[in-house]
């Protein structure tokens, strides 16, 4: 599996009110996305970094993801460029279906 953290370093601060907003609206374009297993949404105490956390089947699933119009999106919606962090996540623990992945 791959992780990935997609940060967006805002200008401005945004509330948390207002990231649960646009995290609402974005949500539903990553239903049943292909190779996407999770994606948490992410706000930073400050308000000042906004962003998500994705677990990935494999790297060309994020790859793809990532090369598409997701990145015009993006900016439009926060108006800076997105910072990925790749990661490799040989093993995972899932407490709701208690099972190791």
């Amino acid at each position: 599996m791959i992780l990935t953290i997609v940060r967006f370093r805002l200008p401005h601060p945004v509330t948390l009110e207002e990231a649960a907003r646009r995290f609402a609206l974005s949500a539903p374009k990553y239903l049943g996305l292909h190779g996407l297993i999770r994606k948490h949404y992410i706000r930073s105490d400050d308000g000042y970094t906004v962003g998500g956390v994705y677990v990935w089947k494999d790297r060309a699933a994020a790859e793809d993801c990532y090369a598409g119009d997701w990145g015009d999106r993006v900016r439009v919606l926060y108006g800076v460029e997105p910072e990925i962090e790749w990661y490799e996540s040989p093993v995972g623990v899932d407490n709701v279906t208690h099972t190791l992945i």
